[in-house]
């Protein structure tokens, strides 16, 4: 029962140390710190020896950790590198919820009207991004193609997915490992502005590319 008080003190402190965290990465940090407070709890409710306590916490902190990805130095690093390169181009850089880069990138920059190949200003962006992926063997890119609501789903479906596949195609020429890579298209089903305009359609024409990284495999 001392230990169980323990934990749960623990749990509190734990939280308060973590004023000075963005809220993703308290959520990552106190869900990680919370399972393994409750893993080491079970495991001194199951035999109380330093070996099956010492497990236990492992095993909570994995657990605590798995609702979303490592936001390490290596990203952030990445985060501030992506930032220096899209400055002033209109390319958003964000740190999503889920602790992943986001790269939300407009036509202007990324396609032209009804195309799916890589504008020239684009390229640039790609290859500052590429390399710092080949620097994180643990990241998983998701690459979501877009367009606006000009032309029928049967054209836009397939073309929102021909632009998440130029971007992929680019960033595996550069050396990321086509593996690493999940691409998909949305079509005009998701627009982040008034399809009514032609600055909001240029604005929905985008690709947005998500990076997370996962911990590394456990060796044995």
């Amino acid at each position: 029962m001392k230990r169980l008080i323990l934990c749960v003190a623990a749990t509190g402190i734990l939280a308060s140390g973590c004023a000075n965290m963005s809220d993703t990465q308290k959520t990552t940090g106190i869900g990680a710190g919370a399972g393994a407070l409750a893993g080491a709890a079970i495991g001194s409710m199951t035999g109380g020896d330093r070996g099956a306590i010492g497990a236990g916490a492992a095993i909570g902190a994995l657990a605590g950790a798995a609702g979303g990805y490592l936001w390490s130095q290596r990203m952030e690093n990445q985060k501030q590198q992506m930032e220096q390169a899209t400055q002033g181009t209109g390319v958003a850089v964000t740190q999503t919820a889920n602790n992943e880069l986001k790269l939300n990138i407009p036509s202007d920059v990324s396609f032209d009207t009804g195309k799916a190949n890589i504008k020239s200003n684009f390229a640039p962006i790609l290859d500052q991004f590429a390399t710092g992926l080949r620097n994180n063997p643990n990241a998983e890119v998701r690459i979501i193609g877009h367009t606006d609501n000009t032309g029928t789903d049967a054209i836009n479906d397939p073309l929102s997915i021909q632009r998440a596949a130029s971007t992929r195609d680019y960033l595996v020429s550069r050396g990321v490992p086509a593996a690493a890579i999940r691409i998909d298209g949305r079509g005009s089903r998701e627009p982040v502005a008034d399809n009514n305009s032609a600055a909001g359609r240029a604005q929905n024409r985008r690709v947005e590319i998500f990076t997370g990284e996962r911990a590394p495999a456990a060796r044995g």
